[in-house]
């Protein structure tokens, strides 16, 4: 078991989540309450990652943060690091890739709440600020809650995108799924099998608390 890999996906994966759950509200609350031309071409944006082959993503991103480009230029101006093959750049990569797992569930969560409630809390004298966190956040929480544990897990299991901006540095950014593929290619069938095995219970449990979520809030829609 690496244990040291597993660390360093936990630190993604936290990281990863701590960045997107902010803009997953405000993105996807923007989506759900808003009609506006090219909305469709938003959501197709935000979707893209889902289809596109990790090895693609993970190439432009790679071209994009080098330091001949505009992104890979500003890091290094603000931090004198390059962004390619650091703990820093896989977080960024990991942060587009997982945009869809963070922004879709919320904004299918807004989506549910309707407007006719906002428009009574407005008359009612609360403010837009007071009406989200009094009125819709009770409402939504299963789906923020939903988000937040996909993006955290979806990040855990990563492996394309982050091989290709981080390469496999121990202790930099060789995470435990790229572990798994080293432990493989060294014929070394224990250690992968505990490994993968640790990734599987880690996802039926977070699976199953998303499930769970869900359910209980067809339950509280019934009621």
């Amino acid at each position: 078991m690496d244990w040291t890999a597993f660390r360093l996906s936990l630190e993604l994966a936290a990281w990863t989540t701590v960045i997107l759950l902010p803009i997953g509200i405000i993105v996807g609350r923007w989506l759900a309450t808003h009609r506006f031309r090219g909305r469709g071409f938003v959501e197709a944006l935000v979707a893209l990652p889902l289809v596109l082959p990790p090895t693609v993503l993970g190439y432009y991103l790679l071209v994009s943060f080098s330091t001949d480009m505009p992104v890979g230029q500003l890091w290094h101006a603000l931090t004198g690091d390059g962004l390619n093959f650091s703990f820093a750049g896989i977080v960024l990569a990991s942060v587009v890739f997982n945009l869809p797992f963070a922004i879709q569930p919320a904004q299918r969560a807004f989506e549910t709440v309707p407007g006719h409630l906002r428009e009574a809390a407005w008359c009612s004298g609360l403010s837009p600020w007071r009406t989200f966190l009094r009125v819709e956040v009770p409402l939504v929480w299963p789906g923020l809650i939903s988000a937040f544990v996909l993006t955290f897990v979806h990040t855990i299991g990563e492996f394309g995108v982050v091989l290709m901006v981080g390469g496999a540095i121990d202790g930099e950014t060789k995470t435990v799924a790229i572990a798994i593929y080293d432990r493989v290619q060294a014929f070394d069938d224990e250690a992968a099998g505990a490994m993968s095995l640790l990734l599987l219970v880690v996802s039926f449990i977070a699976i199953g608390l998303v499930y769970g979520l869900a359910g209980r809030g067809r339950g509280v829609g019934v009621r």
